[in-house]
């Protein structure tokens, strides 16, 4: 269900300490440009690919974690924030070298819960000896395994221990309706037309809602907004679920009768990829707003913005018109750092989250959420808005 929900494995590394040829060699293509060059990877770059024993996953290659000057510290500052989008990593280091950068990135993962591997590269010229296990073992109990990506040495042990440590939810794909839904319930679902989707086509929540009611083995029913009085005119049929745009939240609660649970494609991604119970507490911070408040918005894609963003322009008009507050709004677009610290915010609102993991939604707000700053999402935060929380929850409320 959408992409790059696979494996997200994190490759990391002093420079030089064979990241790039490490990668190539797991995946047996010429992959990462590989260079004596100090510094050849500059920013983290993203790859699908198939590993040998693991399956499809996503590989990023990073920026050597000891990288120097002004334009170094930037690149050290995007190597960092990719740990929050993985779901294991692999610390490179060679000439049994394990130093303050490596032990760095070891609190890091703990602080994250990110599962690792130290791969000790380069042992054809020079093998890991026992002091250098020692010294690591005073910072960390995960595995360590011998490697030379010359001779591609060792790759099966390798292999075997990456299979170990990555979690099993990076392999799952949930459902977005399981138990919610039964075989051969009928599932109504109710689109709109969206400026920001491709001419012809629905939105990427709506296509998976409607792979995911076939995958429970129910029957859908798609209508647009504007034809939903005319389907329930015509027909005696009475849906198990009624999930809409949450953008036409008032419309349709006022049409689809009480006895019928009514949620959002947005609410229902937020229960699936989020902290639903935070985001519930979240939303009903909403009418605690201030004026002065300042509230981030998170957008987990990139997209051409137009004047009816949702999230650059509706949700902050929503809330102002809601609470007769003077709110001031920061945008951060697909898993970029957030400059800020979410101690500045009274609230964080995320999107859908269709298009990032469950992983990497958690690991996006968890500095906030530690720090008792509320959050929430566009669905949940429109269904407060117009007033039907409670019907739009309820179907997750078990």
């Amino acid at each position: 269900m959408g992409r790059d929900l696979k494996p997200h494995i994190g490759i990391f590394g002093r420079r030089n300490v064979g990241k790039s040829s490490f990668i190539n060699a797991l995946t047996g293509m010429e992959v990462a440009i590989v260079s004596e060059v100090a510094g050849t990877t500059t920013d983290p770059v993203k790859k699908s690919m198939e590993i040998l024993g693991v399956g499809p996953s996503i590989i990023i290659d990073t920026a050597g974690i000891d990288d120097s000057g002004e334009l170094g510290e930037k690149r050290i500052a995007k190597t960092l924030d990719v740990i929050k989008q993985i779901d294991c990593a692999v610390l490179l280091i060679s000439d049994n070298t394990f130093d303050e950068f490596d032990e760095m990135l070891i609190r890091k993962f703990s602080r994250y819960n990110i599962p690792c591997l130290i791969v000790h590269n380069k042992t054809d010229v020079e093998p890991l000896v026992n002091s250098t296990i020692k010294e690591i073992q005073q910072y960390t109990n995960t595995p360590i395994v011998e490697f030379s990506a010359k001779t591609n040495s060792n790759m099966d042990c390798v292999i075997e221990t990456l299979k170990s440590i990555i979690p099993e939810t990076a392999y799952q794909n949930p459902s977005l309706l399981k138990g919610i839904i039964s075989r051969g319930d009928i599932v109504l679902l109710i689109t709109s037309t969206d400026s920001e989707a491709p001419e012809g086509r629905l939105i990427l929540p709506e296509v998976m809602a409607i792979r995911d009611v076939l995958d429970n083995g129910a029957i859908n029913i798609v209508v647009e907004k504007t034809e939903l009085e005319l389907f329930l005119q015509n027909t005696s049929l009475k849906p198990k679920l009624v999930i809409t745009d949450s953008q036409a939240f008032k419309l349709v609660n006022k049409i689809i009768p009480s006895d019928i649970p009514l949620t959002g494609f947005s609410v229902a991604f937020a229960h699936m990829r989020g902290p639903f119970n935070e985001y519930v507490k979240g939303a009903k911070k909403i009418s605690n707003l201030k004026d002065g408040d300042r509230v981030l918005i998170l957008e987990s894609c990139t997209h051409q913005v137009s004047c009816d963003d949702i999230g650059r322009f509706k949700i902050p008009r929503w809330l102002k018109e809601f609470t007769h507050k003077q709110l001031e709004f920061d945008v951060v677009t697909g898993l970029d750092e957030i400059k800020n610290p979410v101690t500045d915010y009274a609230l964080i609102i995320q999107c859908g989250s269709c298009m990032i993991t469950r992983k990497q939604v958690f690991s996006r707000l968890s500095d906030a959420i530690e720090a008792g700053v509320p959050v929430t999402n566009y669905g949940l935060t429109i269904a407060w808005i117009n007033g039907i929380f409670d019907r739009a929850i309820a179907p997750f409320m078990s």
